[in-house]
C-alpha cells in the first residue's frame, strides 16, 4: 500500500500547488491514500469548507489541522458534519469535530488517521501521549486498522521524536507537522514505524515560513507589529514524506522525502516512477 502525506498547505500558492499537481501524483504514483495538513490554507490561517472541498476534489482524502485548526469561525461549524476533516485529538471534550477516524483506501485496505497536537511551546490542550493510548487501543495496527498514520502537530522536535518512539510498532508512520521546514531525518524506526520531524510544507520556500518577509523581519528589528501576515505568492514547493507499507503486517517498508517544484532540491520516491 502506498501513503502520501503533504505537510502544511500555506495560503494560495501551497493550496494551488496541491490541488494542480496531486490528481497526477495520485496517478503516476498509484497512490492507495493521501492525507494534507490544511491548517494554514487560508490566507496562511486555518482552512473554510471551500478549500476543504477543493482539496478533497484533488485527490486527498483525509486533511488535518493543528493549532490554526478553527482560527476561520467557520471551522467550528463545518468540522462537526466533515467527517474527512480532522482537528487534534487532544482537544478537551466537547470540542466540534473529530481527532482520529477509520478512512478506506483505494486498495479497500482501513487506515486509521491520527491528528495529534504537542505541548512544548504551543498551546496547552490535553496529553498527547495519553491521547494516542487511547485511539490505538480502541482501532489496533493489524486487527481493526491495516496501517495508522500520526499527524504529529508541535513545535519541539524533541517532543517529535519522543512521540515517534512511544508508537514505534504500533504505527505504521508518524509524521511531524508546524515548523514548515522539511527535516532530514526520515527513516523506519526499529519497530517498523516510518518517521520524519517535519514534512515541511506546501508553499514558497521565498518566505519566512510561507508568509512575506517584510513584516516579520520588522517584528524581529522593532519588536513592534506593524501589519498582519501576508502569504507569499512565489513558486510554491509541494513538499511531503511518501510511505509504502507491508500489507501484512501494516508497518513501513519504505520512507522518502517528497519536494516538487519551488526553490528547494527536489526529491521524490525513485521506487514508485513507472518503469
Amino acid at each position: 500500500m502506498r501513503l502520501l502525506f503533504l505537510g502544511d498547505m500555506v495560503g494560495r500558492a501551497g493550496r494551488n500547488v496541491v490541488v494542480e499537481r496531486l490528481p497526477g501524483l495520485v496517478e503516476r504514483w498509484r497512490l492507495d491514500f493521501v492525507v494534507v495538513n490544511g491548517e494554514n490554507a487560508a490566507g496562511g490561517f486555518g482552512i473554510t469548507e471551500e478549500i476543504v472541498q477543493q482539496t478533497l476534489d484533488a485527490g486527498a482524502d483525509v486533511i488535518t489541522t493543528g493549532n490554526h485548526a478553527f482560527d476561520q469561525k467557520e471551522a467550528l461549524v463545518f468540522a462537526a458534519r466533515q467527517d474527512r476533516f480532522l482537528r487534534p485529538v487532544n482537544y478537551p471534550p466537547g470540542t466540534p469535530g473529530r481527532g482520529a477516524f477509520l478512512y478506506p483506501a483505494r486498495n479497500g485496505a482501513r487506515v486509521l488517521v491520527v491528528n495529534a497536537m504537542g505541548r512544548v511551546f504551543m498551546d496547552q490542550l490535553d496529553d498527547p501521549f495519553a491521547a494516542i493510548d487511547r485511539e490505538l487501543a480502541a482501532c489496533p495496527l493489524g486487527e481493526q486498522a491495516d496501517a495508522v498514520l500520526i499527524d504529529f502537530h508541535a513545535e519541539a522536535t524533541s517532543e517529535k521524536q519522543a512521540f515517534a518512539a512511544y508508537v514505534d510498532g504500533r504505527a505504521t508512520v508518524v509524521v511531524g507537522t508546524h515548523t514548515h521546514v522539511p527535516t532530514s531525518d526520515h527513516r523506519i524506526l526499529p519497530g517498523g514505524t516510518a518517521y520524519q520531524s517535519d514534512a515541511g510544507m506546501c508553499g514558497d520556500y521565498e518566505s519566512v515560513l510561507g508568509m512575506e518577509k517584510d513584516e516579520p523581519i520588522r517584528r524581529f528589528v522593532t519588536k513592534i507589529p506593524s501589519a498582519r501576515f501576508a502569504p507569499a505568492m512565489g513558486p510554491p514547493t509541494l513538499c511531503g514524506l511518501a510511505v509504502d507499507v507491508d500489507e501484512r503486517t501494516g508497518l513501513a517498508v519504505m520512507v522518502a522525502p517528497v519536494r516538487l517544484g519551488g526553490v528547494l532540491s527536489e526529491s521524490w520516491p525513485q521506487a514508485w516512477e513507472p518503469a
